[in-house]
């Protein structure tokens, strides 16, 4: 089974500067503690859900972010989230995952979510390669 994760900057808030930022930025707070929520849900039970310290998107004033990563798949970098982008965070997330290439169509992202994606980065040349298993 692919290992599918979902890191959630824990140091990410709308109103703390990057210096200041730590355990107590409440929107990332909030946002993993509602998407850790849904880990009992079978149907996000693939989803790895991880807090990390720092996504470093703050330092270009925005604030609330989560990336979606795979191997051999592209990730995805959302920004300025909050709780109202849960369902379409969760929605998103299983497109991603029943995606071969994790390549999901701009129409196809649910809700508003495709304003909140700031970069979708495509997989490095060697997974493609190992995915195509060349030489």
């Amino acid at each position: 089974m692919t290992l599918h994760t979902l890191f959630v900057c824990k140091s990410c808030s709308a109103v703390l500067d990057h210096e200041e930022a730590d355990d107590r930025a409440e929107g990332n707070q909030l946002l993993l503690k509602l998407l850790e929520t849904q880990k009992n849900n079978s149907a996000y039970s693939s989803l790895n859900i991880e807090s990390v310290g720092c996504l470093w998107t703050c330092v270009e004033k925005r604030s609330c972010v989560v990336s979606f990563i795979c191997p051999q798949k592209y990730t995805y970098h959302f920004v300025d989230l909050t709780e109202e982008n849960i369902t379409e965070l969760l929605e998103f997330s299983l497109l991603y995952q029943e995606s071969k290439d994790g390549y999901v169509l701009p129409p196809k992202l649910p809700g508003k979510l495709r304003s909140h994606l700031l970069v979708r980065i495509p997989p490095t040349p060697e997974a493609i390669a190992h995915k195509m298993r060349l030489p």
